[in-house]
């Protein structure tokens, strides 16, 4: 069982920085490909950033790519979303997931155990 704390979240101005913490509780973390997706208010939950259990394969969304790292930290069980360059449309709650279950990395149907989530709102 592995268990999620989003943490790192808050108001910013666009332009700025934050860093998101994951961190997991639970055993079997570290074999797990880790994900931070995120949900706008009216709109779908969507992929921002995956790293695989080694730490050497990363994949992005478009839309973060050149702007986000997610750096993880087997030692403290903790997975990081590095956010530069925040623009008003990165408004969202923001969660991760290890990746359990078949199926894309791109795709939260593919991920469980969500954490509760961290609000990130970038004003313009």
């Amino acid at each position: 069982q592995v268990q999620l704390v989003e943490s790192g979240g808050g108001l910013v101005q666009a332009g700025g920085s934050l860093r998101l913490s994951c961190a997991a509780s639970g055993r079997t973390f570290s074999i797990y490909t880790m994900g931070w997706f995120r949900q706008a208010p009216g709109k779908e939950r969507e992929f921002v950033a995956a790293i695989n259990w080694s730490g050497d394969t990363t994949y992005y969304a478009d839309s973060a790519k050149g702007r986000f790292t997610i750096p993880r930290d087997h030692a403290n069980n903790t997975v990081y979303l590095q956010m530069n360059s925040l623009k008003p449309e990165d408004t969202a709650v923001y969660y991760c997931a290890p990746r359990r279950k078949s199926g894309s990395y791109y795709s939260p149907a593919a991920y469980d155990s969500w954490g509760q989530g961290t609000q990130v709102t970038v004003s313009s």
